[in-house]
């Protein structure tokens, strides 16, 4: 896929990958999260390279430094996902499900506020302007 360079792109490029509108939300906010800095170098440059929109999230997924870099952040995850206890699990799997209902709530507030702007006289409205 062909971007345009150092574009900034929104969660709706990841909607291929995520299962639903707020998923990709969270994709999004992790990759900026990434984007810091705060997961090492490489993570830091695979996140800016594809929040840029110059390479796409599944394009990063075939360069191996960033599979590399990737791997090993996994492989962290995972053994502190198997030293937790059944109760711990179910407490973060419980805090995930919460975070995306806030951006559930968070993505119709914004749906909400659009509606709400556009039934005045904006461009794309139909009132306010005639043929004649």
């Amino acid at each position: 896929m062909v971007r345009e360079p150092d574009k900034k792109i929104d969660e709706s490029e990841f909607l291929d990958i995520a299962k639903d509108p707020a998923e990709a939300r969270a994709l999004r906010k992790a990759l900026e999260q990434l984007a810091s800095g705060s997961a090492g170098g490489v993570l830091k440059e695979m996140s800016q390279e594809v929040l840029s929109g110059r390479i796409g999230l599944r394009e990063a997924s075939n360069i191996p430094a960033y599979v590399e870099a990737v791997s090993e952040r996994s492989h962290d995850f995972l053994k502190a996902w198997d030293e937790m206890s059944e109760q711990e699990r179910a407490a973060k799997a419980a805090e995930g499900e919460g975070y995306l209902g806030e951006l559930r709530r968070e993505m119709a507030d914004e749906r909400g506020v659009g509606a709400a702007e556009d039934s005045g006289n904006s461009r794309h409205s139909g009132k306010g302007w005639s043929l004649y």
